[in-house]
């Protein structure tokens, strides 16, 4: 049975002591209200990984880097390695969000190379794909996505794909004004474990988990997470707000 995921990317947001009182917040909060079957992931900053690792409790609460090197070492001043970030205690690496690709121009063979090394490190990938504005307006979303996918996770053997999280952003509906409804998100959630399943087959398909990294708060996470193909949520700003968090992750 494929895990219920809730994961937090804060971005560029707080400095260490409030990314400390955060997750600490989210910690006590998840101890006491959250159901002990999702799984709830924080996405700091590379400053706070280590500290945030020590203040909560990683048998309930996992640690996520946002990013790591395509490189393994050597002189790339200001890169953080997958080993680097193994070694502070986290468990998972977000890759190939769209402000990755968008900003700092991550192609499918640079991720390819960062998945090789976060899974050589025992690092989890979350793995982002997701359209457009002017993809999704063309109705080519299907073909887009699916692009992404063979370009870079669907070239890994069956064994290490089964360890990755999706997670899908309607990135033309971050920002934009425009609204994804819950039947657009279960639309191409389905798709998308659909050709998991014609690459590796269905039983691995049915077991991967994939999240919706769209607008997602406590408001309309119920319905989202309500569909047989939306298994949690990567959020962003409602992850901020400890008890916004909450109410995400109560959500199931």
């Amino acid at each position: 049975m494929r895990k219920k995921i809730v994961a937090g990317n804060w971005k560029c947001n707080t400095n260490l002591q409030e990314g400390i009182e955060l997750a600490k917040a989210v910690d006590t909060l998840v101890a006491k209200e959250a159901a002990d079957d999702v799984v709830v992931v924080l996405g700091v900053p590379f400053t706070h990984l280590s500290k945030v690792v020590e203040s909560v409790n990683t048998n309930r609460i996992g640690v996520s880097a946002q990013n790591c090197a395509a490189e393994a070492k050597g002189a790339f001043t200001g890169e953080v390695s997958a080993e680097m970030v193994k070694s502070t205690g986290a468990e998972y690496v977000i890759l190939g969000h769209s402000e990755r690709r968008e900003y700092y121009g991550e192609t499918s063979e640079t991720l390819n190379k960062k998945l090789a090394l976060a899974l050589k490190n025992g690092l989890t990938p979350i793995y982002c794909c997701g359209e457009s504005l002017e993809v999704r307006e063309a109705e080519a979303q299907n073909e887009f996505v699916k692009k992404q996918l063979e370009e870079t996770i669907f070239n890994l053997p069956e064994s290490d794909f089964r360890k990755l999280v999706i997670a899908y952003e309607p990135i033309w509906a971050i920002g934009t004004g425009k609204t994804a409804s819950s039947e657009q998100a279960q639309e191409i959630h389905a798709f998308i474990r659909s050709t998991i399943a014609a690459k590796f087959g269905d039983e691995v398909a049915e077991e991967t988990s994939i999240l919706y990294g769209g607008s997602c708060k406590p408001s309309n996470a119920k319905e989202l997470f309500a569909n047989k193909d939306v298994d949690g949520g990567l959020i962003g700003g409602a992850a901020l707000k400890a008890e916004d968090f909450l109410g995400i992750i109560n959500g199931f």
